[in-house]
């Protein structure tokens, strides 16, 4: 491949210099040749770097970074040279993709990259063993993730952070509930918060494999966006003892929902059947610690100032329950004009409720009330 001045060109995210093609910059749908970019997906990246930077602030183990699809490697070339690590192993099948990582790491001067060719499960199988595992792993597909996630955790160290995207959204929103049974164990219901139970079911998938490797997950942080959902894991080599798989219950005749262990077919305030998405994770899906550093570790780096903001949402949220309720859907049951969010949050505490926004929708909020109490408050 040539790099000409007419089909390619620079430009600087966050503090890296990168080398594009043109048509990724101008294109609605960045095209997959010669190696795609999608710099709409620059504030996903952004968090990456927060949680990375965070995680490796307080890890004392070798810093290594495994990226096992990496396109033109943004993502990795950001990692080494905006956050402190050892070594970044950048890997993609497509040449012509890692000839674009390789320039835009000799445009910043870096020295801590190295380049593989290889399928994702033969690349993460070179560094499957003890004592040659990467700190932080990271899955970027087109669709799914699941095929990965054997192989993904077998290169997580002890202690390592495992983080993986999905962008199959049809699936996991429930049009195609077959194939996401199939992909992710799990069968997904339609609605107002689909996008929860979806990140839900990735993560519940990701508990049955590493339950089967004898590994146990924490869940650090999980980001929602139009285009992706994207989940950061904490990997430890012990065995996961904890009852952390189960299913959401949702009422369509009330809209009354809950995450529980087992299945509940009758809805408990209407007694309607419920719909049931489920197997998935039930347990938090924000460490609230962590969330923490990351806030502090935002102000130190160049990244989009809307990461503060949603990570203090993601704070709020952490202790809450899931799943969360949507203004528009209440007001629809209410057949009114939807209240402003910090009003109905507002009357719910003062009601003696626990409530808080979620990063997971602009217009969407959390609470211990049942859809029931919460018209019934904010009625009022």
């Amino acid at each position: 491949m040539q790099i000409t001045d007419d089909s390619f060109e620079e430009i600087i995210e966050g503090q890296t210099k990168l080398l594009v093609p043109k048509k990724s910059m101008t294109d609605t749908v960045p095209p997959k040749e010669p190696a795609f970019f999608n710099p709409k997906a620059k504030l996903n990246r952004d968090f990456s770097i927060i949680v990375y930077g965070a995680f490796l602030k307080n890890f004392e183990g070798p810093k290594i970074f495994l990226e096992g699809l990496s396109g033109i490697g943004a993502r990795g070339l950001r990692v080494a040279n905006e956050l402190k690590v050892d070594n970044v192993i950048i890997n993609d099948l497509n040449p012509s993709a890692l000839e674009l990582a390789k320039y835009s790491g000799k445009l910043n001067n870096l020295r801590n990259v190295e380049f593989s060719e290889n399928e994702i499960c033969r690349f993460f199988s070179q560094y499957s063993k003890k004592d040659n595992r990467g700190s932080i792993v990271d899955i970027d597909p087109f669709g799914s993730p699941s095929p990965f996630f054997d192989c993904g955790l077998r290169a997580t160290m002890h202690g390592g952070i495992l983080s993986c995207t999905a962008t199959d959204l049809q699936v996991l929103n429930g049009l195609f509930q077959n194939s996401c049974k199939r992909k992710y164990g799990g069968i997904p219901i339609r609605t107002e918060y689909g996008n929860e139970i979806a990140i839900r079911l990735i993560l519940g998938c990701l508990r049955l494999v590493a339950g089967r490797l004898g590994l146990e997950i924490i869940p650090l942080y999980v980001e929602s966006n139009m285009h992706y959902y994207r989940t950061y894991v904490k990997v430890h080599k012990r065995p996961d003892q904890k009852e952390n798989l189960g299913y959401v219950t949702h009422c369509k005749n009330c809209g009354h929902r809950k995450i529980m262990l087992e299945k509940n077919i009758r809805c408990e305030l209407c007694e309607s059947k419920n719909n049931i998405a489920g197997t998935l994770w039930i347990d938090k899906i924000f460490d609230k610690e962590f969330v923490e550093q990351m806030i502090l570790k935002s102000s130190e780096l160049t990244v989009d100032k809307r990461c503060e903001k949603t990570l203090r949402k993601c704070l709020a949220e952490s202790d809450m329950p899931g799943i969360y309720f949507t203004l528009d859907e209440i007001a629809s049951r209410m057949k009114s004009s939807p209240p402003k969010l910090e009003e109905a949050i507002n009357k719910l505490q003062n009601n003696g409720f626990i409530a808080s926004s979620t990063s997971f929708n602009p217009t969407g909020f959390r609470t211990n009330a049942t859809i029931k109490e919460i018209i019934t408050v904010i009625s009022d």
